[in-house]
């Protein structure tokens, strides 16, 4: 399989297709997913560095949720609140 590094934004008409490490910036146009996560495994996270950006299948009360780190601990997106499966 071929790789391609580049630096500048990335843009899709389709979606995003593939794998990625490291930091993505820029604009993406289309759809984008986000590693799953429970609230347990979420929490045991060593980095929850502000700005990065989980999907937690249970953190809203057991329903899923997208949460952001804040430096310290995983915030719900909704709520600002803090994670929670019950």
């Amino acid at each position: 399989m071929a790789s391609t590094t580049f630096s500048g934004p990335v843009t899709s008409t389709n979606g995003f297709i593939g794998a990625t490490t490291g930091n993505v910036t820029g604009d993406v146009a289309g759809t984008i997913t986000l590693t799953s996560y429970t609230v347990t495994s979420a929490n045991a996270l060593a980095a929850k560095t502000a700005g990065k950006v989980i999907y937690v299948s249970n953190g809203a009360n057991g329903s899923a949720v997208v949460a952001f780190g804040n430096g310290s601990a995983w915030l719900r997106c909704d709520t600002l609140g803090a994670l929670s499966a019950t």
